[in-house]
């Protein structure tokens, strides 16, 4: 059995469970969210229960909670098994920055697609009632973590490179 000691868990590998925690919270805060530029539309939406006007990531589609998970798993991953070096020699560190950077890919895609959880005829009644859809907190607590798994992620796989860098005599 590979020895789990915490205290050797490095700093990058702290910061990428804590994106990937980060990720987890935000999977229920808001991440769509219905505004109108008229005062009595916005009293309208008001009166409507919080839930028909602010969706959380379980209610926003794939492309806002798959992407979370796929943060949270490497991070959850590397503090475990990030100082196993055989583990960490077979490739953990990449799979934790492709992981990071294809959930970073899948929260862009989904911002740019935030408008295709409502069909044509829900858009149109939205836009001629002067409604916006717009995103929530947690989708920029999302974007952070998965910037911050990345960045961190890369430091890590450039950590490995010297590590297994071989030493010329």
């Amino acid at each position: 059995m590979p020895d789990l000691a915490l205290k050797k868990v490095t700093w990058r590998e702290w910061l990428g469970l804590a994106a990937g925690l980060l990720a987890l919270v935000a999977l229920f805060l808001p991440w769509t969210t219905l505004t109108a530029s008229r005062p009595e539309i916005e009293d309208v939406l008001k009166t409507l229960p919080a839930t028909d006007v602010t969706r959380d990531a379980w209610r926003s589609g794939f492309l806002a909670w798959a992407p979370l998970f796929l943060l949270f798993l490497p991070g959850l991953a590397v503090v475990l098994f990030g100082r196993v070096d055989a583990v960490r020699r077979a490739g953990l560190p990449h799979l934790w920055l492709m992981a990071a950077i294809g959930a970073l890919l899948l929260m862009l895609l989904g911002w740019t697609t935030l408008d295709w959880q409502f069909d044509a005829d829900q858009r149109g009644i939205l836009s001629a009632a002067g409604i916006e859809i717009g995103t929530g907190l947690g989708r920029y607590l999302g974007l952070v973590a998965a910037a911050v798994s990345v960045v961190v992620a890369f430091f890590d796989v450039r950590r490995l490179r010297a590590e297994t860098r071989t030493r010329r005599p």
